[in-house]
């Protein structure tokens, strides 16, 4: 299945299509993920601008049309409000129009996702994120698994002491004295590894809720659950 994957929860403005297949064999329950086409700008101030073209020009490099996607993915945070509601709006707007199904995901969950390869069972993952204001939005992981967060927080205020491998921010995760691995943002293939059991059981989704964390960039009225609509 050809599946339409956007994140705007970062500084990183992405979109990409990425195929979707079942496990290879009954015993490997990895399904498999190919990136069929892929955008990444890093501009915090282009989000609006840029991720639909974006969006577009993934489908005439990969040769498809807007009627070959099944699914859309997005990053739902956390993230700053007006970038990561861009991203939000867009996917339910694509989805609205082409009636279909609009997954959220955790943006920190599909960097650990991307990282995923290159760490041994048992070791925890610690994930960084800009959240502007000195601070961070962080998560933890083993094996695969969120064990703790996301939160936002200031960088000295955190514990990353069970920490054992960091990823995320360039300019953040150097505040840990911990090993990196080089993956900075949501990728669309990590987005749609997130979502691929949802995906291929084609459960219907749950309403898109943005991840803010924090007030008041976000305050009351802006908790509501975003529609198909993304109004």
């Amino acid at each position: 299945m050809l599946v339409l994957a956007v994140d705007t929860a970062t500084p990183a403005v992405t979109a990409g299509l990425v195929e979707l297949g079942q496990a290879a064999t009954d015993a490997d329950a990895v399904p498999q993920v190919r990136t069929v086409a892929s955008r990444v700008r890093v501009d915090p101030r282009a989000h609006a601008e840029v991720l639909t073209p974006q969006i577009l020009e993934c489908l005439t490099e990969a040769g498809r049309s807007r009627a070959d996607i099944v699914a859309v993915v997005v990053g739902v945070g956390p993230g700053p409000f007006t970038g990561l509601r861009v991203g939000m709006a867009t996917a339910a707007a694509f989805g609205d129009a082409l009636g279909l199904p609009v997954y959220g995901v955790c943006s920190l969950d599909a960097v650990a996702a991307d990282c995923a390869p290159d760490l041994t069972p048992g070791r925890e993952l610690l994930v960084v994120t800009d959240a502007r204001r000195r601070e961070i939005y962080w998560a933890r992981y083993r094996d695969g698994v969120r064990t703790a967060g996301p939160e936002v927080v200031k960088p000295g205020d955190l514990d990353s002491a069970q920490a054992e491998v960091i990823a995320g921010s360039a300019s953040h995760v150097d505040f840990f004295d911990l090993p990196v691995l080089p993956v900075e943002t949501p990728s669309p293939a990590g987005l749609v590894r997130v979502a691929s059991a949802e995906l291929l059981a084609r459960a219907v989704p749950q309403p898109l809720t943005p991840m803010y964390l924090r007030r008041p960039d976000a305050v009351e009225n802006s908790f509501r659950t975003l529609d198909r609509t993304g109004a």
